[in-house]
């Protein structure tokens, strides 16, 4: 970030408006322009001048680009977090702006109104399906009830949910992580998410569309992954299990929630799963050729299906010295 382009972007009430927002919750360029009251090309303007000077950033998922805050605490440079604190002041000590910063986020209200009911739809369209799959297994309480202890009591760090899908895992593990990434690739199940997270605090979520086997994150960016029912959909599981790690830091923690090994071979052309769950070997095995030291897996019997829970921690990586050569006489 520089300073000059910073000081022009925020040179104008409508950009100062929309940062305020921004530091609240995630928007798309629509949904801002509902709130503002303004035209959407007159908002993308703004949003163009904003995102050249670093101040925001687009996120793009299927034909929604969602707008963030690219100056939230712990994520952004010096002058970012910087400025992010001079916004926060000026709200505070400009009793005008305050007020219209206030109005806004009541207007905030109608799209989380709105997102909350797209949700809702959509559970209701997909319901009998997911009742049927769940029948299957263990429910879903003991399952998060042993994954909370399968992580222990410390914290969690920076977290990345693999398949984050309606982002329940998320928002569970949320009260123990110092920042949270859903990462999904569906843009449907990514505004499900949306919907469900939306009350965290902005500069701690962060939701990506993406792929498990290219993760869109820097080496060593998190302290636990967690994949939640999502690793039985990869043809491959062993390079998305080398991305976790890795995006993974040295010492920290990948979980693993999944099937056992079954032969429900309907599950296939019914829930599009490429694997039918996985031996302790097989799953053990991936994880040490990842990077990750395996503790012993949990087990929670369901009818027919056995969901398991597979820890590991992300070892150091191994340095391999070249040999000096033979000083000759």
């Amino acid at each position: 970030m520089k300073i000059e382009p910073t000081l022009r972007a925020l040179a104008d009430p409508t950009r100062l408006r929309i940062m305020r927002l921004l530091a609240a919750m995630e928007l798309a360029v629509g949904e801002l322009a509902q709130v503002l009251g303004q035209s959407q090309p007159r908002v993308s303007r703004h949003v163009r001048i904003l995102c050249d000077a670093g101040l925001a950033e687009r996120q793009k998922e299927g034909s929604w680009v969602f707008l963030r805050s690219a100056i939230g605490e712990g994520r952004a440079p010096p002058l970012g977090a910087a400025t992010a604190r001079l916004l926060a002041l000026a709200e505070e000590g400009d009793a005008a702006f305050a007020a219209r910063c206030a109005e806004d986020r009541r207007h905030l209200a109608a799209i989380r109104a709105a997102r909350e009911d797209a949700a809702e739809n959509y559970f209701a369209r997909h319901a009998a399906e997911w009742d049927q799959l769940r029948s299957l297994h263990s429910p879903d309480g003991p399952v998060e009830t042993a994954l909370l202890a399968a992580l222990g009591q410390a914290s969690l760090g920076a977290l990345l949910d693999v398949g984050t899908g309606t982002g329940r895992i998320a928002e569970l593990l949320a009260p123990r992580a110092a920042r949270v990434a859903g990462l999904d690739k569906s843009p449907e199940m990514l505004r499900l998410a949306r919907s469900r997270l939306q009350h965290l605090p902005a500069q701690g979520l962060e939701l990506v569309q993406g792929d498990f086997a290219a993760l869109p994150f820097a080496d060593a960016s998190f302290d636990t992954v967690v994949f939640h029912q999502v690793l039985h959909y990869a043809q491959e599981p062993a390079p998305a299990l080398t991305e976790a790690a890795r995006v993974c830091r040295a010492g920290g923690t990948i979980a693993v929630v999944d099937f056992a090994a079954h032969d429900h071979e309907e599950l296939r052309e019914r829930h599009a799963h490429a694997r039918l769950g996985f031996t302790d070997e097989a799953m053990l095995a991936l994880l040490a050729e990842a990077g990750f030291a395996a503790a012993p897996p949990l087990a929670l019997p369901g009818k027919p299906l056995t969901v398991k829970i597979w820890t590991g921690t992300r070892q150091p990586a191994v340095t391999h010295k070249t040999p000096a050569k033979a000083i000759r006489a």
